[in-house]
């Protein structure tokens, strides 16, 4: 296999970013030392190959513009348009772009580190052969995942597996084939799996185990199987079909659960620990030691959930002052139209544990900080009436809040806002010993939302209501289809408000319980999934539509659909399964999850899916261009060869170089 010498150059231009490692011992090498012989210095090495999980891949804007921006999927909202347009919109798009820079120099930093770690195993002196074993199948399955986010995104570049020798750099490196990429990933797939066991070392969770090895496997079967690959005369689609159905099947072997219940999934109290990870990150639990062991400010949240406190009038809580919902102050992420119009919101539970659509306010009543029960209600006067059209009925009416909060200060990360419980509906004493404690996430809003449930303020509706139906309901209703003009969200107020400057609201990275805030409003430290069960589900009927076999794919999607039916229903017929029925049900079980652009990509469907849902980013994108991210800028300008390497066809080097 052809390779080169370790891309030191990456390595060194990711050392700025302050890379620490993650929730594990604290080790801070130089990068790419080949005299490792100290089993902890060793081991402390390859702990750092985990640090940007958590760091920054999974908790800042940059990684999730890359993996979900330019797709049907996403827009900016009103207020923030063109925040990101480089990603969302492929506007500008650039070899210089931060994100695309950013994850291009830290993947390579940390194959790095994996392959320091790899290659100095025989010469580790102290700890015990199986310790020694497993950590490389560790390392192991790191270097594949990080190598399959390379040749995802940026396509053949190049493949690193050598150490560096302290001096030696090499500024004329080669480009792999997407052949050799793929079957180095999937090599080192198949021998960490073989040795990794079903529990993670040290008992440590955020550790890769067995099903993360397997779980990678399939998602670089189903990625490279986009590309036309085989492995030994056998198509890659039906690779990764037997490695997710062998999981599927064979769960309790591998330690693998889907929770039967979808709303169990993002659980506030499941996620620490999810049973259905098969690869996570943490950053850390603000009531315990290892809050000091990573320097995780995971800030996603605040730019998925929009500002409510844009109705200031009617909406009082402050953003700065927001113990709820945290400080949503970026507002740059919000959904297409077709992302919201995918879910049957009247069976599918996804809908309201993907989007929040309805907000309300929350009292403090035993830490006092927002002034009692009742001073926290908001009074329907005749301004707000006429201004949010509610009806006439409700004039002298309140809104009432709709959780309760408490705080304490913890040892290690400050003040920690958890909820109390919820209202009930129709009870307004104030007492807290009515709430309703055992919700399983504060930020879930049963649909609908009852037109006389007065906990709320405003609600998003998905079905559109006249003037007359709003004015049968207490709170503000907004039609979520009045807040687009085409498939593109609205600049200008339309209704005489701000209206337009909210959005139904991704809440998979919003987090509210004892031990998650970062010392500030706006950061906190929950578990990030990576991979999860669902998505095994998925790839096996991915797989076996694109085999030709759709109807043996049939029960993996109806076994997610059965269990996101909310009680009383039965979800609707799935009909015949097709390419975009396989689009759809990714879209309803994966909104967000760092999958939506490998998806398309793997299916050359990008520039046809932006034509139908998001005309914007079509206007921009070009399919000779942009089916790979550009190379890194710092990266180009390093290298003595960059004209033959190739931008990817970005324009600032002759030729792409693939």
């Amino acid at each position: 296999m052809k390779t080169s010498k370790l891309l030191y150059l990456s390595a060194v231009l990711a050392g700025t970013l302050g890379l620490t490692s993650c929730e594990l011992d604290e080790y801070n090498p130089t990068g790419g030392d080949a005299n490792i012989t100290a089993f902890d210095a060793w081991e402390g090495l390859e702990t750092y190959c985990y640090s940007p999980l958590a760091e920054q891949l999974y908790s800042v804007y940059d990684f999730l513009s890359v993996a979900e921006g330019g797709t049907d999927m996403w827009l900016t909202p009103a207020g923030n348009t063109d925040y990101a347009k480089q990603l969302i919109y492929y506007d500008g798009l650039t070899t210089s772009t931060n994100a695309t820079n950013k994850l291009f120099k830290q993947a390579y930093s940390c194959i790095a580190s994996c392959n320091a770690v790899i290659n100095n195993a025989p010469n580790v002196q102290g700890g015990t052969e199986a310790d020694k074993t497993r950590i490389v199948a560790e390392a192991k399955t790191l270097r594949a995942f990080y190598n399959l986010l390379l040749v995802t995104y940026f396509g053949p570049v190049t493949l690193s597996q050598e150490d560096v020798s302290l001096g030696e750099v090499n500024t004329t490196p080669t480009r792999n084939t997407l052949e050799e990429f793929y079957t180095s990933i999937t090599t080192d797939l198949k021998e960490a799996a073989a040795v990794l066991d079903v529990t993670p070392y040290d008992g440590n969770p955020d550790r890769v185990v067995k099903k993360t090895a397997l779980g990678l496997l399939a998602r670089a079967y189903a990625q490279g199987a986009g590309e036309g690959l085989s492995e030994d005369g056998v198509s890659y689609w039906q690779r990764a079909r037997e490695v997710a159905e062998d999981m599927i099947n064979n769960a309790g072997s591998y330690n693998v659960y889907l929770y039967p219940d979808v709303a169990d999934v993002w659980a506030q109290a499941n996620n620490r620990n999810n049973r259905e990870a098969l690869f996570q990150t943490s950053g850390g639990d603000a009531n315990s030691e290892s809050y000091n062991y990573v320097n995780c400010n995971n800030n996603l949240f605040t730019y998925t959930v929009c500002n409510p406190y844009k109705l200031s009038d009617l909406y009082k809580r402050d953003d700065k002052q927001n113990y709820y919902l945290g400080r949503p102050n970026n507002n740059t992420f919000a959904p297409t139209k077709y992302a919201i119009d995918v879910f049957d919101a009247s069976w599918d539970k996804r809908y309201e544990n993907t989007f929040m659509t309805a907000f309300g306010l929350f009292s403090m009543v035993d830490a006092g900080w927002v002034g009692p029960y009742a001073g926290t209600r908001v009074q329907i006067t005749p301004v707000l009436q006429k201004k949010y059209g509610m009806g006439q009925k409700y004039l002298g009416q309140y809104i009432y809040p709709y959780v309760d909060m408490n705080y304490h200060t913890s040892n290690f990360g400050g003040n920690q806002y958890f909820p109390v419980g919820v209202w009930p509906k129709g009870e307004h004493s104030g007492n807290t010993d009515k709430l309703i404690t055992d919700v399983k996430n504060v930020y879930v809003i049963d649909y609908p939302v009852a037109v006389d449930d007065d906990r709320f303020a405003i609600v998003l509706s998905k079905d559109y209501k006249t003037a007359e139906e709003k004015a049968q309901s207490i709170y503000f209703t907004v039609n979520i289809d009045d807040l687009f003009d085409g498939d593109q969200y609205k600049s200008d107020a339309f209704d005489g408000t701000h209206s337009n400057e909210l959005y139904p609201s991704l809440i998979k990275y919003n987090w509210c319980y004892d031990g998650v805030w970062r010392g500030a409003l706006n950061a906190k430290t929950g578990t990030m999934m990576i991979m999860r069960t669902a998505e095994l589900y998925l790839i096996a009927a991915e797989a076996c539509e694109r085999l030709g076999v759709p109807e043996e794919g049939r029960k993996y999607l109806e076994a997610l659909r059965n269990r996101a039916a909310r009680s009383g229903t039965q979800p609707t017929p799935l009909g015949t399964i097709t390419e975009n029925v396989i689009f759809d049900e990714y879209a309803r079980e994966m909104a967000g999850e760092y999958t939506r652009w490998a998806l398309l990509r793997r299916h050359n469907k990008i520039g046809e899916r932006l034509e139908r849902y998001n005309s914007r980013a079509a206007q921009f994108f070009k399919a000779d261009r942009h089916n790979y991210r550009p190379i890194s800028n710092d990266f180009l300008q390093q290298i003595d060869n960059r004209d033959q390497y190739g931008d990817n066809g970005y324009g600032t080097t002759p030729s792409k170089g693939y």
